[in-house]
């Protein structure tokens, strides 16, 4: 494929133009073929966005939607509200108090995946409950399973733990097959010593099975420690079992991620010699290792001795390869793997699409881009939110920001719910682009929606930060109130971001009046933001103000059992260090004055 040249870099001068929001469906082709949810699913998801912070309109709204609650519509519901879990929740409640309707154990099982996401364990336990007093026939070990992968995931050993002792209270007995599912989902989640530690603690309990050894193999090589991961393979052949290609595998990619490449071809050499012949995935994590290292001659060798082995190749392989050489540059190379894959019968993935996007997007190649996603949606390959939010991301940084939301807006049409990931790129990127009416849209969009978490306060600095910056502070109050009135779970941190944001372009009063705020709300200011605010209201002698915030915060600090010096210590010691500052600037210009005199004195004489 050629590289024509980027039609933006011949307009290198534009203007900001107000961006319609209205959505619209993008040029992008959607392939797929007709659904008899799809109109109610959109329909539910409108109204869910619109009215889910105001319960009785909700309810309302989707009474007079004229939607028939069905099997499979929840479901699909569910899985539209994407990342979106309080939109995916409100919908559940309502539909369960729908005549003649019952959820499914898949629209269960949907909601217990949804609500161990967002971390809402103790509703996750409360949804089982209500499985047990009204559907105690859908409750199965894989509900449990479901919940234990979840804590797994939240690096929770003991809850995860706990949850074998849960089961029995059920009428679910937990068995080998259970008990080998969380020492799987401890192994991949990073927690592999504590799953060790469980595995010897219950080996009288739950008989070892080769999939217990294979899942503590594959946490042990993921965390490098080859050591661990032979001794466990000595305890396998101990208790009689063999290995097969599975645990070869996982051997292989413990060796491979070391670095040990010789190791892991003399074992792979081993796995023939004992008649386990190397598969597809045993050549691919090969490739793999040899294109993290640059070394493409030496994958494409891989390659070819996988052909020569009468092994063929998968997507996943070809995937790979073309992974390797776009990230070194060999863009070209990459598109001559995908003509010979498709040639040869394989469908591209939106993995593969996805690694050569991201070559272009290094580029700045956006109009390559667009054409490859029209590519892939002609043999039938739709894109994902990852092919999207890449897009996205490049439009945006290239100041095309028309092209940006309409690429949003055909996201929206075919059916993909924007998750935190797609809300962050959009309000940066619109944040790079001065379009600050736009990010705090969408940023309200995204609360709206319940993506606002403690962990991504990061875009809310940076939305703050720059409408105080362009001294938008009417806007910048909205944005914080449309965060009160969603019900956000505003930690300290949040409102010092607020709070500081503000006093650093000297809106003074109104930073203290958020601190008086969050003081109501029952949050203690943290000390430096407390120093800032006293320095800053001595600036404008208003001691009233002063004396208010110090009572609250010392009264805080005595039910809190937290020591008012602390807070004091703070305030003197940053005004000690300025005087400080003071006195030897005093002394330098002092010293500059008297060297100067005897120069002078020097050049008299």
């Amino acid at each position: 494929m050629g590289q024509p040249q980027n039609p933006l870099e011949s307009n290198p001068s534009r203007t900001f133009e107000p961006i319609c929001l209205e959505k619209k469906s993008g040029s992008f082709e959607n392939g797929g073929s007709y659904d008899e949810f799809a109109v109610d699913v959109e329909k539910i998801y409108r109204i869910l966005r619109k009215f889910h912070s105001r319960a009785p309109k909700l309810e309302l709204a989707l009474k007079e939607s004229g939607v028939v609650v069905r099997s499979g519509l929840t479901e699909r519901v569910l899985n539209r509200c994407g990342d979106a879990g309080n939109l995916g929740y409100s919908f559940f409640v309502w539909a369960s108090k729908q005549p003649g309707y019952r959820h499914s154990y898949e629209v269960y099982k949907s909601m217990i995946k949804i609500l161990g996401k967002m971390r809402q364990f103790g509703a996750v336990w409360a949804l089982i409950e209500e499985m047990r007093r009204e559907n105690p026939q859908l409750i199965t070990p894989e509900v449990f399973i479901v919940l234990m992968r979840r804590f797994a995931s939240a690096r929770m050993v003991k809850k995860a733990v706990e949850v074998l002792d849960e089961m029995p209270k059920y009428g679910c007995e937990p068995d080998e097959y259970v008990f080998g599912c969380l020492l799987d989902a401890l192994s991949k989640n990073g927690s592999v010593k504590e799953a060790a530690s469980l595995f010897e603690d219950m080996r009288v309990r739950f008989t070892p099975t080769i999939k217990h050894f294979t899942s503590l193999l594959y946490g042990w090589c993921k965390e490098g420690k080859l050591t661990e991961a032979k001794f466990v393979l000595v305890q396998m052949k101990k208790s009689g079992f063999e290995p097969d290609i599975v645990v070869y595998n996982n051997l292989l990619h413990g060796y491979a991620v070391a670095g040990k490449m010789a190791d892991a071809f003399d074992l792979l050499q081993e796995m023939r010699r004992k008649g386990c012949n190397p598969n597809a995935t045993s050549f691919t994590i090969l490739i793999q290792a040899l294109c993290a290292q640059e070394k493409m001659e030496e994958a494409m060798r891989v390659f070819m001795d996988m052909q020569k082995s009468e092994c063929d190749a998968d997507v996943v392989t070809y995937t790979t390869l073309i992974s390797g050489f776009c990230k070194w540059g060999k863009i070209e190379k990459g598109y001559e793997l995908l003509d010979s894959m498709i040639q040869l019968g394989y469908t591209p993935n939106q993995t593969t699409y996805l690694n050569i996007l991201l070559a272009h997007e290094k580029k700045e190649e956006l109009e390559e881009c667009i054409e490859l996603v029209k590519e892939m949606q002609k043999i039938g390959c739709n894109p994902d939110l990852n092919i999207y939010n890449t897009v996205i991301r490049l439009s945006l940084k290239l100041g095309e920001v028309k092209e940006g939301v309409r690429v949003w807006h055909e996201m929206e049409a075919n059916g993909l719910s924007p998750g935190l990931d797609s809300y962050v790129i959009m309000i940066h990127g619109l944040l790079e682009q001065e379009c600050l009416v736009e990010a705090c849209e969408y940023f309200k969009e995204m609360v709206e929606k319940g993506l606002l978490s403690a962990p991504q306060y990061g875009v809310l600095k940076d939305l703050l930060n720059s409408l105080l910056r362009a001294d938008k502070l009417e806007l910048g109050k909205d944005v914080w109130n449309c965060i009160m009135m969603k019900g956000c779970e505003l930690n300290v941190f949040a409102w010092t971001i607020w709070i500081q944001a503000l006093f650093a372009k000297g809106h003074v009063k109104e930073a203290c009046s958020y601190c008086l705020e969050m003081m109501d709300a029952g949050l203690l200011p943290q000390p430096d933001t407390f120093a800032k605010l006293m320095k800053g209201l001595k600036k404008l002698y208003n001691r009233q103000i002063a004396a208010e915030i110090t009572e609250k915060v010392r009264k805080m600090a005595e039910e809190r059992q937290t020591t008012f010096k602390m807070y004091k210590r703070r305030g003197e010691r940053d005004l000690i260090e300025k005087a400080k500052e003071k006195k030897e600037g005093r002394k330098r210009r002092s010293r500059r004055h008297q060297w100067g005199t005897n120069r002078s004195r020097g050049s008299i004489s």
